[in-house]
């Protein structure tokens, strides 16, 4: 049977990965994380202190990346290795989220990105989420979504996935943190966050996780029946 290529675009916390993981796991697909690659990409910037002005700098930094990712038996999930490291856990600190949306928005780190999604997603089988994957990385996918939701109910399920893992983190952090990423991200000069032409429009502001897996599923489940005619 002829596989897709499901791609998963939208806003900051509006359950793109949660969706992806479900779907991939119904479907037999391969998840793959697009949003924990920038994260990685950004730990070892901050890490090694990389200048982002600095094009020499960011090309060298670059050059010593390798990406990765593992299935974790235990947590029935897709994991990212930065040079060998598993590094899932640390990429979801407030220092790193601080600062994705500005090491994204380098053109160097879009276009290295960029490619390994693209060679990740050549034998097809592959659902990716992210803020371009639909417009940018693969814009011949067979199905596209954009996920939306309104902010409030963004900032309260961000809230909750930040506090589990720093009871420190404040409402207020977590808002202006969502509010930052969603402007940068849809004016930045290289690939903005926007909305395909031909995607299909999730806005999941007042759908349970079930009720959205369930009509996600089935439009899924159409694609990959037209795209192998009997």
């Amino acid at each position: 049977m002829k596989k897709v290529i499901i791609t998963i675009d939208g806003w900051s916390s509006c359950g793109k990965s949660t969706l992806a993981k479900q779907l991939a796991k119904q479907l037999g697909y391969v998840y793959i994380d697009s949003g924990a690659m920038y994260r990685a990409i950004t730990l070892y910037f901050l890490r090694q202190t990389v200048d982002l002005n600095s094009k020499k700098e960011v090309t060298k930094a670059l050059e010593n990346i390798t990406l990765e990712f593992e299935y974790n038996e235990k947590s029935q999930q897709s994991e990212i290795l930065l040079n060998g490291e598993n590094v899932e856990y640390m990429i979801r600190d407030m220092i790193v989220a601080e600062k994705v949306s500005d090491v994204a928005a380098v053109k160097e780190v879009r276009e290295f990105a960029v490619d390994q999604q693209k060679k990740m997603g050549k034998k097809k089988g592959i659902i990716m989420d992210g803020r371009d994957i639909g417009t940018t990385v693969f814009p011949r996918a067979e199905l596209k979504f954009f996920m939306t939701a309104d902010i409030a109910i963004r900032v309260e399920r961000r809230f909750k996935e930040m506090y589990e893992k720093n009871p420190n983190v404040s409402i207020e952090e977590v808002k202006n943190n969502l509010e930052m990423r969603d402007y940068i991200d849809s004016n930045r000069e290289v690939s903005p966050l926007r909305q395909a032409k031909d995607a299909i429009v999730l806005d999941n502001t007042n759908l349970t996780m079930e009720q959205q897996l369930k009509y996600a599923l089935g439009i899924a489940q159409n694609a990959i029946e037209m795209a192998n005619p009997a």
